[in-house]
């Protein structure tokens, strides 16, 4: 049984979580807003010469269906079983074909070189182990085939953004569902083992996760 400092001690962890949350979701929402309207005419960009069979690793709220061409066949890897019928209304009323799965970005259930486009927008930062989802990626990519991202990565080192994001990170996560404020992704998609990789960096306007890498990865 709880003696009643415990709990009294415990209440303003618990309200500074909550606020933290709360503040959080509020910026996400915030964050949604942005995106449509700084990222728009890039997502149409990157994505308007989508074909075949196209992979998105977790959908979420169906943001980028809205970019997509109409004659692709697109799977949804999506964790979430309650936004399965959500994205299947959200592909309806925008002409699309899609096959929602569930799965995540280390657990694809795809078969080897049968995809021609994997797409991933704002996941690589919260996967558990961005090497292994990487990994498989290159795995369900037919040769040739391309991986199309957009994702926050971790400030240069030395500079004031990455010495905040590094500080921040272990509440960031908590209050994110996962996310790596400081995740060098630029680096690990080096690494990965593509054939080619082109990407560029860009701002968005928000707090601790404003650097941006978008591009595209060759198998």
């Amino acid at each position: 049984m709880m003696s009643v400092n415990q709990i009294c001690g415990e209440l303003p962890n618990q309200f500074y979580v909550n606020f933290g949350k709360s503040f959080v979701g509020w910026m996400m929402a915030k964050r949604s807003s942005i995106y449509h309207k700084e990222l728009g005419d890039r997502k149409r960009s990157l994505f308007a010469n989508l074909e075949g069979k196209v992979l998105e690793i977790s959908p979420r709220d169906g943001s980028n269906l809205r970019y997509y061409p109409p004659n692709i066949h697109l799977i949804g890897m999506e964790p979430d079983l309650q936004m399965h019928s959500y994205l299947r209304k959200q592909a309806k009323e925008l002409g699309l074909n899609i096959d929602i799965r569930f799965g995540n970005g280390e657990w694809l259930d795809i078969e080897d070189n049968s995809v021609d486009t994997v797409v991933t927008t704002l996941l690589l930062c919260s996967v558990p182990n961005i090497n292994y989802t990487l990994q498989a990626i290159l795995r369900v990519l037919k040769p040739g085939g391309r991986f199309l991202f957009i994702e926050h990565i971790a400030a240069p080192q030395g500079s004031l953004l990455r010495k905040v994001q590094n500080t921040i990170s272990p509440v960031w996560k908590t209050l994110t569902d996962n996310c790596y404020p400081n995740r060098e992704i630029d680096i690990a998609l080096e690494k990965a083992g593509f054939t080619s990789i082109n990407y560029e960096y860009f701002q968005v306007r928000l707090p601790i996760v404003s650097p941006h890498i978008i591009g595209i990865a060759t198998k």
